[in-house]
């Protein structure tokens, strides 16, 4: 078994570890948060971590009309300016905890009175000692160097964070069940193997998603063009639709993450737009409207809170690029030109 396939299968396991061990972590920071009572978040990242961030911007956002914007490190790096974050709460986040430049963002705002919380797999790193308080991911040893569950569980402390910072016992009700969820999602998605190597010989495609999705357009966009060496970009349908959208022509792949909620309906009308243009579309998504417009597809699981379906949503994506990837020869636990640490300043 490949590494990467041995960590993506660790999901469910690592998503229930957060849930039974840092429950009481994030209350307490919850408590600090309310008692600072920041104006805003501010969220420093790089790569997949800042597809955890856009996903924070959304939930935070939307069960706390907490405004979240995504810290811009260079200001801290290059341009020595950083920005007065005095009144706010900036949270770092790094799955090796070794990015330097998230890193100072933190110590900037930190220096600024700003309270600071940091996320990663490692309680030991720059990061987690820098921050005034640290969420550990509890993902174990990931050896890929695609991140797969260290991705899902920045997704997760984001939305436990967002249930305690509500105090809300129905939130917590529906974060215990994505475990479940997760497992169900990778059976699913067990069939991708049997059609991965029809796009063999693909160049590009699109990736859409919405709303919470938002950062799983990003994040699979990203898997592939780790894994497969192709070019992929991610979108939001609104955005998709404001020129990008010219580029369909008849086989063009698109990738549609497309699950119930309020995006649903702009969803299934972009895939009608798509199937009049002839793409070729794989949708990831509980409702069958949506999926009868795939030529393959993945079922997500029934009845999941849309708030919740990027930690799942992703797992198929997760599953097709190493199949793709091996379908192209490449070496899917070490891509070319990666490493599992990427220090940038």
């Amino acid at each position: 078994m490949y590494r990467i396939e041995q960590e993506i299968a660790e999901q469910p396991g690592v998503l229930r570890t957060l849930l039974d061990t840092q429950r009481e972590t994030l209350y307490g920071i919850a408590q600090a948060i309310r008692a600072a009572q920041p104006a805003y978040v501010c969220i420093a990242a790089r790569g997949t971590s800042d597809n955890a961030a856009r996903y924070a911007q959304y939930i935070l956002g939307h069960h706390l009309r907490l405004p979240v914007m995504l810290a811009t490190p260079s200001l801290h790096t290059l341009y020595e300016t950083p920005p007065d974050f005095s009144r706010s709460v900036m949270i770092g986040v790094s799955q090796s905890g070794q990015s330097e430049d998230v890193r100072q963002v933190l110590a900037d705002a930190k220096a600024s009175g700003a309270l600071t919380i940091g996320v990663t797999n490692d309680a030991d790193s720059a990061l987690a000692r820098e921050a005034h308080h640290h969420v550990p991911l509890s993902a174990g040893p990931e050896l890929s160097v695609a991140a797969t569950k260290t991705y899902t569980a920045e997704l997760m402390v984001m939305a436990m964070l967002t249930a305690a910072l509500a105090d809300d016992e129905s939130l917590w009700s529906e974060l215990a069940r994505v475990p479940e969820w997760a497992a169900e999602t990778l059976k699913y998605a067990g069939p991708v193997a049997n059609w991965a190597e029809r796009y063999r010989y693909m160049e590009h495609c699109v990736v859409v998603g919405r709303g919470f999705n938002y950062c799983t357009a990003f994040e699979v966009s990203l898997k592939i063009k780790e894994l497969c060496y192709i070019a992929g970009n991610g979108y939001s349908e609104a955005d998709f639709r404001h020129g990008p959208i010219a580029q369909v022509q008849p086989g063009f792949p698109v990738i549609a993450i497309a699950p119930s909620g309020k995006t649903l309906p702009l969803m299934l009308d972009l895939l009608g737009a798509l199937a009049e243009r002839q793409a070729e579309c794989i949708v990831f998504s509980d409702d069958e409207r949506a999926l009868n417009w795939g030529k393959n597809r993945v079922r997500l699981p029934a009845a999941m809170p849309e708030w919740l379906t990027p930690i799942v949503a992703v797992m198929p994506a997760q599953v097709f690029g190493m199949h793709l990837a091996l379908a192209k020869g490449h070496p899917v636990d070490s891509p070319r030109g990666l490493s599992k640490v990427t220090v940038t300043v």
